[in-house]
């Protein structure tokens, strides 16, 4: 049994999650899938560890005093990854999210003390498919907030230290636990964060890894495809447009999933597997799957689950399967 340590505050609980064979799933494919559970960090997402790092990074500029107020523009999960850093560390925190994001997300976010910002959809807006339009509002929102209290704006889209956190801990964890056998690492992106920081760490140590980038079939922008729908289910991610910490020169290969594949990957992952994630999840073992079936027999692929299937109990997600 591993040795297990007290913690003295909950941010000490962040990272080394487990990576998990989906040997059911790929039961029948020459490839293996290898899926980092993310949805095992304290608030339930990857997004804890830049929420942390961003933090942590902000004290040691000066960016932040006590009594500070903090702000964001977010989807859910890093808001409620800044709403536990900020309850520890003292920090009234603001999250300023589109009023089309899940309600649980919401809900979340004020048990944990946070003030929510919603900010309305366009006028043909869709409630669980957030568009790089309704993302655009949210940002200005929140920059507006942020100048008129004088508050710190983490500015996740735009913030090395979101890279730099998957760079120096989920990188790291990926290639111990596999003992440096990958043959191919991809995930979806929405700030691209957590595929720069990742890609770039892995290549660094391996050139020889393949890094796929998986976007929405109707919204491949990074692939230099035409946006023929931006509304899509991979909440949190893919808001057809390249986001300013995107690096093509740590991207391999382009592949897309629609939503109907993301839907029933996430099924898939509950009822063979035991694991209950969120839609993006589902997209990435949607396209894993796919890969795994064309790759050399015995291909290494590692992937995220990104975040808990807890958030998305009154989406379509998980109802009645159509």
């Amino acid at each position: 049994m591993t040795d297990l340590k007290t913690c003295p505050s909950v941010l000490e609980a962040i990272g080394n999650t487990p990576i998990i064979e989906l040997s059911r799933i790929a039961k029948d494919l020459p490839g293996r899938i290898f899926a980092k559970a993310e949805f095992m960090n304290p608030t339930g997402s990857m997004k804890d560890r830049i929420a942390l790092k961003m933090i942590e990074q902000a004290e040691q500029e000066g960016k932040l005093q006590p009594g500070s107020i903090v702000i964001e523009e977010t989807s859910g999960n890093t808001g409620i990854g800044l709403a536990m850093v900020c309850a520890i560390k003292g920090y009234q925190f603001i999250a300023v999210m589109s009023a089309g994001n899940s309600p649980e997300r919401r809900q979340i976010l004020e048990a944990m003390g946070a003030k929510v910002e919603l900010v309305p959809q366009t006028p043909d807006g869709k409630p669980g498919q957030v568009t790089g339009e309704d993302l655009a509002l949210v940002e200005k929102r929140a920059r507006e907030m942020a100048e008129e209290m004088g508050a710190f704006l983490v500015n996740q889209f735009h913030n090395p230290d979101n890279c730099l956190a998957h760079y120096e801990t989920t990188a790291q964890e990926i290639w111990q636990q596999m003992d440096g056998k990958i043959d191919y690492f991809l995930d979806v992106v929405g700030t691209s964060g957590t595929f720069t920081g990742i890609a770039r760490a892995l290549k660094e140590k391996d050139p020889n890894i393949q890094c796929w980038v998986v976007e929405p079939a109707t919204a491949a922008v990074l692939a230099g495809k035409p946006v023929t729908n931006p509304r899509h289910v991979l909440q949190g991610s893919s808001y057809a447009k390249v986001p300013d910490l995107w690096d093509p020169a740590v991207c391999d290969g382009y592949i897309t999933v629609s939503d109907g594949e993301a839907i029933r990957s996430a099924r898939r992952l509950a009822t063979e597997e035991g694991l209950l994630c969120g839609y993006t999840a589902g997209g990435n073992v949607a396209a894993a799957t796919r890969i795994a079936g064309w790759c050399d027999p015995g291909a290494r692929i590692v992937t995220i689950l990104c975040d808990s299937g807890m958030k998305y109990l009154s989406t379509d997600l998980f109802k009645a399967k159509g």
